[in-house]
């Protein structure tokens, strides 16, 4: 179904249920918040999250604090994330590999994480709110918010299940590859990641088609170092 227009809202001090409690007026009382983490960095997957929180205003008092995982702590987010499980009405994480954002490219990938972490609700979602992008492959209806992770308290809760099950990813990967610090930097293109490329190459858990590491691969076209 064609794409509603981006809802360009003024950010408020922190995530509400204006957009929610508009779907549930109407009938829509499994509203679906869906966001990724990871989408920018330069290994690892991609996660997304999903979450159906209750039809109830009490919701915001329960989950006070929440907000975009970008600006809380590691700590808190771990402390929402099991806040969130246990709230939810239904949640869901879903993630593509290095390979697949490798073969179809991050846009494409970041789709399949977020329809992959749609799949693993119980609940059958009536409406989805997603954080800036659309899914197309996706038909049921939904409407993509500009900041939505710091606007609706849904896509909010998603993005901390996102970023803690991919920050867990990356801590596991930093020990079955090594020398790379990925528990530390999560894939990110920091200083101390790029001091790990300039020593060790890029890793088969590097995004290829990212310009730093192709930069890396073209100057010194070496099979990537495990």
């Amino acid at each position: 179904m064609p794409p509603e227009p981006l809802r360009r809202t003024p950010v408020p001090t922190g995530p509400g249920l204006a957009f929610e409690q508009a779907l549930w007026q109407n009938g829509d009382f499994w509203v679906a918040g869906v966001d990724e983490a990871g989408r920018g960095a330069w290994a690892g997957p991609v996660f997304a999250g999903a979450v159906i929180l209750p039809a109830t205003e009490e919701i915001s008092t329960l989950l006070a604090g929440v907000n975009d995982s970008k600006l809380l702590t590691p700590l808190q987010r771990e402390k929402y994330a099991t806040l969130i499980h246990g709230i939810a009405s239904s949640w869901g994480v879903g993630q593509a590999s290095v390979e697949e954002i490798n073969t179809l490219g991050i846009v494409p990938a970041t789709h399949l994480a977020m329809k992959r972490a749609l799949q693993a609700l119980k609940l059958h979602p009536t409406h989805i709110l997603v954080d800036f992008i659309h899914l197309y492959d996706i038909d049921l209806p939904q409407t993509s918010i500009i900041h939505g992770d710091g606007i609706s308290l849904s896509i909010a809760a998603a993005s901390i299940l996102a970023k803690t099950a991919r920050d867990a990813s990356m801590q596991e990967l930093d020990g079955i590859i090594p020398g790379y610090e990925f528990a530390r930097h999560k894939g990110y293109g920091t200083v101390l990641h790029q001091r790990c490329l300039e020593k060790k190459g890029p890793s088969p858990a590097h995004r290829i088609h990212y310009r730093p590491i192709a930069n890396l691969l073209q100057n010194n076209p070496v099979s990537p170092k495990p």
